[in-house]
């Protein structure tokens, strides 16, 4: 299943651009990474089956094992793709967040758009160690 971080905003060069990329480096499973400017621009509707995911306050705070879990059910049911969408600085739309399949949310806190991103890679890479039995994940 390929895992596709979208995110509005450019990374540039920063400190977590470099967490991004050491988790993009480690995690086994097809991976893509999109940018969309700040407003406008979208990415291509998927041709195949898709799951959703919007990185929202109002959404789910699940610890990193529930996370894999679900993330193996959509890879076991032949989900070819699961979008993981970070919104610009006003967040998502009402539309954009009751059409998703997850909300996820990193706690109550509101956290920096680039630091969402790091987080994001991280816990995708901590999910495919949990389901490969990889000891990255202590629990």
């Amino acid at each position: 299943m390929l895992l596709h971080v979208v995110a509005r905003g450019k990374i540039a060069r920063s400190p977590e651009a470099e967490l991004v990329a050491r988790y993009e480096k480690r995690i086994t499973w097809p991976l893509k990474l999109t940018e969309l400017p700040e407003s406008g621009g979208k990415i291509a509707d998927p041709q195949t089956p898709v799951r959703t995911v919007l990185l929202d306050e109002r959404g789910k705070d699940l610890g990193s094992e529930a996370f894999a879990k679900i993330l193996g059910t959509w890879r076991d049911d032949g989900v070819r793709e699961a979008r993981f969408v970070l919104g610009a600085a006003d967040g998502h739309s009402k539309e954009e967040r009751a059409s998703a399949d997850l909300l996820l949310a990193y706690g109550k806190a509101t956290w920096p758009h680039l630091l969402a991103r790091a987080m994001l890679m991280e816990q995708l890479y901590r999910a495919t160690a949990i389901l490969a039995g990889h000891p990255y994940h202590r629990a």
